[in-house]
């Protein structure tokens, strides 16, 4: 059995103010059906930019204090005495919303929109997050491993899952795909959608670099909308379709902008998918037209579908028909937290998976 320190490195936010502390704490020992990680990656995206900076989102989302970090992956060290199916060895990464398991929703399988969710790495139901050496999480919170992934993959699968969930209600197949936003869930939606059997995959963003990376995920043909908006997206779609519409839209960026803009060419009997998060309303110009008359499906995902995405994702990467790599911009060692912070903050990183045990 492995030797567990008495103390151990994490990250803390335990004051309302900007950023973190690098501490050590006591190595906590799991309980009831808890299982103790010795956390092998964990991984930081652009909702983390709430917490660090502690602005009014984070005060309505977590709870002081907490270890951060919601994307994470290790090996069980130590388990408490009911855990039923876990055992010391195995490799796991954790679902980070955390379900009940009473509430109707869950009831009916659907742990993944609970209706009393909390969330590791936010502080509420537990302080510990991945951003430590070690951390307790209830066992049926963890997925277990099965395809001999890499750790910086199964890291991934977090990110990647909530791609793999919007496009699997898209019904893909055998059909052309525009994904809207190329952070790391847009871009994991562009490897899924050719996964998932998409003739041809469009991609839209401002940036050309984003725009690079969606190419190297499978992206067939990109489109930079920073001139032009969402106008300019509608004029290369109804081009490219000789003027039906595309049937499957992936709206990926959260800019209200496009948002509203892609009902006007999806194609009438099509589906749209919408998992960016807009700060603003959503207002459609013409809705009976571009909403009523199309006969549209429209879909919302929160996460993934517990653990049936997990699997599927994994399934994807071990067979060689997703590479989630390229999406990494940045491997840091936790105790470079304030470096990693920055470059997610500069808009010059994608996905940024730091290691606690250097």
């Amino acid at each position: 059995m492995e030797d567990i320190p008495k103390e151990m490195v994490c990250l803390q936010k335990t004051t309302a103010s900007k950023g973190y502390q690098c501490m050590k704490i006591q190595t906590p020992f799991p309980v009831n059906d808890e299982v103790l990680i010795k956390i092998k990656k964990v991984a930081i995206c652009g909702s983390d930019i709430n917490l660090y900076m502690w602005n009014e989102t984070a005060k309505v989302i977590a709870a002081l204090p907490f270890i951060p970090g919601h994307e994470a992956t290790g090996i069980v060290v130590r388990k408490g005495p009911d855990v039923k199916n876990l055992k010391v060895g195995d490799r796991i990464a954790v679902e980070n919303h955390f379900f009940c398991g009473k509430c109707f929703q869950c009831k009916e399988d659907r742990g993944d929109i609970c209706a009393s969710l909390n969330q590791y790495g936010h502080g509420k139901g537990t302080i510990h997050g991945g951003c430590c050496e070690y951390s307790v999480v209830s066992e049926k919170y963890c997925y277990r491993l099965q395809y001999g992934i890499s750790d910086v993959a199964a890291v991934l699968l977090e990110p990647m899952g909530v791609a793999h969930n919007a496009i699997e209600r898209l019904e893909v197949d055998g059909e052309a795909v525009l994904v809207i936003g190329c952070g790391p869930v847009g871009l994991f939606a562009v490897s899924c959608a050719k996964a998932l059997g998409a003739t041809k995959v469009f991609a839209v963003d401002v940036l050309e670099e984003r725009l690079d990376l969606a190419r190297k995920m499978g992206a067939n043909e990109t489109f930079n909308s920073k001139e032009g908006g969402s106008q300019k997206v509608k004029e290369e779609i109804m081009k490219i379709t000789s003027g039906v519409g595309i049937g499957r839209i992936c709206e990926a960026s959260g800019a209200a902008s496009m948002l509203n803009g892609c009902f006007s060419y999806l194609r009438k009997g099509g589906r749209i998918t919408l998992v960016g998060l807009p700060k603003k309303p959503l207002h459609v110009e013409n809705v009976l037209q571009d909403i009523l008359f199309k006969s549209l499906n429209l879909n919302t995902v929160h996460g993934r579908r517990i653990f049936h995405t997990w699997e599927e994702c994994e399934k994807l990467i071990a067979d060689g028909k997703v590479d989630p790599l390229p999406v990494v911009s940045h491997q840091l060692p936790i105790s470079k937290f304030e470096e990693a912070f920055k470059a997610l903050l500069s808009g010059n990183a994608c996905k940024i998976i730091m290691d606690p045990q250097l």
